[in-house]
């Protein structure tokens, strides 16, 4: 997560890129969306039958895609896993605690 896919994100949130770069950027995040959601297929979680340091790090992750055009969308898998994810109580709570979402 942290190789192939925060570090992937780094031009697509730097203002001063080039366009080009950041289209390059954006193709390669999409390849390596598509290895991810074909990893999960079939999977709640990444390691196994339990949520896990890394589940959390690629919610994190996910969460950036709308932020640089990216739309889950175009991975179902991924789309599912990151709503289950937000789903879960402590997830929840840290959401609003960082105010990321309304309290309800």
């Amino acid at each position: 997560i942290s190789t192939e896919l925060h570090k992937g994100f780094s031009p697509l949130f730097h203002p001063q890129a080039p366009k080009e770069w950041k289209t390059v950027a954006a193709a390669q995040l999409g390849r390596r969306l598509s290895t991810v959601s074909r990893q999960l297929e079939g999977k709640d979680w990444l390691l196994g039958e339990g949520f896990s340091v890394a589940d959390a790090y690629l919610f994190t992750v996910l969460g950036w895609c709308p932020h640089v055009g990216i739309e889950l969308e175009q991975w179902p898998v991924l789309k599912a896993y990151h709503s289950r994810v937000s789903m879960r109580p402590a997830v929840q709570a840290s959401l609003k605690e960082e105010g990321l979402i309304q309290s309800s």
